[in-house]
């Protein structure tokens, strides 16, 4: 039995690249459908993530069959518009579970800008067709990133390896999750969500599909330097509890650094040494207070993380919907 397959694409002011995107999209949907690899009842599902350009407008066009240069029957796009913008994690969640309330048996998402490989989801899909439950599009190279940014990513990783955090290295959110793991994905209620830390924990079988990752085909990267560390942030907290950990072993090291320096001062008093002072002490302060500043940063983060979550505020409100 051929798999109903959505395909869930997060836009956030994509007017440049949408209409590529979404004419590739279609033909890649049309070519899995006429080769007999999903339902003839597909859909690609496009969330507008409260864009402030043409993105609705175009999505609208696209589920109507009338945007200028794409071939799709009516129907075939559908679109979420969110009240405002929740974030990337946010849309993409919203995307996949309106793809499942609807009954798909399989979601692969992806993001609009073309830098993930479409020819991969036909990989995808004869994998997940062999019992992967969850398939992860994984990069085979980092050519197309800086050196800054690829030294930054292998860092990220291998810290949130090092912090037990399971995730799939130099793995994006391109994957297919298929109902099972879409149905245990809905039992997540944290409003801070990190999708490329949840999925893993699932527990389901899964598989990899290596692609090459190419340039943005047009329009800004949505995720600048500021973004990339809010969530990489967001991915350390919403995961571990090692940094807390590591606060009240570097107060216990402090601790015991101080007894060391109070005998050192109490050695050199008996013996008549002239100690300095001065400078040890400036030394000490800013030291000190440096880590306790570094100290309640951490803690902050963490208490104004379970803020939020007592809060229990939705992680997004669905304006419009074009089924």
């Amino acid at each position: 039995m051929r798999p109903l397959l959505w395909i869930v694409v997060p836009c956030y002011n994509e007017e440049e690249v949408l209409p590529e995107t979404s004419k590739r999209l279609a033909a890649k949907l049309d070519s899995l459908i006429a080769r007999e690899m999903v339902s003839g009842g597909s859909r690609i599902l496009l969330v507008d993530d409260g864009s402030s350009d043409a993105t609705w407008r175009q999505i609208a066009a696209l589920h109507d069959g009338n945007l200028n240069g794409v071939s799709a029957a009516p129907g075939v796009f559908c679109g979420l518009k969110l009240a405002h913008n929740a974030g990337h994690q946010n849309a993409l969640f919203a995307g996949l579970m309106h793809a499942y309330r609807q009954g798909c048996d399989c979601a692969i998402s992806l993001d609009a800008d073309l830098q993930d490989d479409i020819n991969a989801i036909d990989e995808m899909i004869e994998r997940h067709a062999e019992g992967a439950e969850i398939v992860y599009g994984v990069r085979n190279n980092r050519d197309t990133d800086t050196r800054f940014k690829r030294s930054t990513a292998e860092a990220f990783y291998s810290l949130m390896r090092f912090l037990g955090v399971e995730m799939v290295s130099d793995s994006a959110d391109y994957r297919l999750m298929g109902k099972r793991s879409l149905g245990a994905l809905s039992e997540f209620k944290e409003t801070n969500l990190f999708l490329r830390g949840i999925v893993p924990s699932l527990g389901f079988a899964t598989a990899k599909v290596y692609y090459r990752r190419g340039e943005r085909f047009a329009g800004e990267s949505k995720y600048p330097l500021k973004k990339m560390v809010s969530f990489a942030l967001e991915g350390i907290t919403s995961f571990s509890i090692a940094p807390v950990r590591l606060i009240t072993l570097i107060g216990v090291l402090a601790v015991i650094v101080s007894v060391v320096m109070i005998l050192y001062a109490l050695a050199s008093l008996i013996m008549g040494s002239v100690v300095a002072g001065w400078t040890s002490l400036i030394v000490s302060i800013w030291l000190v207070g440096g880590l306790i500043m570094i100290a309640l940063g951490v803690v902050g983060e963490y208490v104004g993380r379970t803020y939020l979550e007592a809060k229990g505020r939705p992680r997004y409100i669905v304006d419009e919907v074009l089924e």
